[in-house]
């Protein structure tokens, strides 16, 4: 069990297209199962590849309902790609790599999703609701996109003067020996 570090925005690893995955084996299934012990340890509802610094498209995701315990259902999706969608629904979003911000975002209701499993074998997925919210989140992190990317600009600049205050602050902390 690894528990990878989480990249924090503004780390331009966050912005980067991924790559599709070609070489199925251990060692994919390895760093997923690796995603999932992070994922978690987080804990949160998704983690994809580039949010712990691999610019591959994997996304690993909480497929719990909401009456049951996190995680006894969890999904890896390896080059995963939206191929419906429709409906509309705001939904208040907060992301692991983006600290200290919760945000309504516009997403689709109901999204359908063709992904390659571990073994590379073809299948999709339809969700609704939370899990269409989740896999629009963790999709659009192998595309360079984040969720304060769809708010307005004037939020997304009130986020980031924060945090530039907060790494000023820290900055002026007296250094421990």
């Amino acid at each position: 069990m690894a528990i990878l570090p989480i990249i924090k925005f503004p780390n331009p690893i966050l912005t980067r297209v991924s790559v599709p995955v070609t070489e199925f084996g251990p060692d994919l299934k390895e760093f997923a199962k690796d995603m999932l012990d992070t994922l978690i340890a987080a804990p949160g509802a998704g983690l994809a590849a580039p949010q712990v610094a691999r610019n591959i498209r994997l996304i690993v995701i909480d497929d719990s309902e909401i009456d049951e315990p996190h995680y006894v259902r969890t999904l890896t999706l390896v080059n995963p790609e939206i191929t419906a969608a429709e409906g509309k629904q705001v939904y208040k979003e907060g992301c692991l790599s983006v600290t200290d911000l919760e945000a309504n975002v516009n997403r689709s209701e109901r999204v359908e999703v063709s992904f390659l499993d571990l073994d590379g074998n073809p299948r999709t997925l339809s969700a609704e609701g939370r899990k269409a919210v989740i896999l629009q989140h963790e999709i659009d992190h192998l595309d360079g996109i984040l969720f304060i990317d769809h708010l307005s600009p004037l939020k997304r600049e009130m986020y980031v003067k924060s945090l530039r205050k907060k790494k000023k602050d820290k900055d002026k902390e007296p250094q421990k020996s």
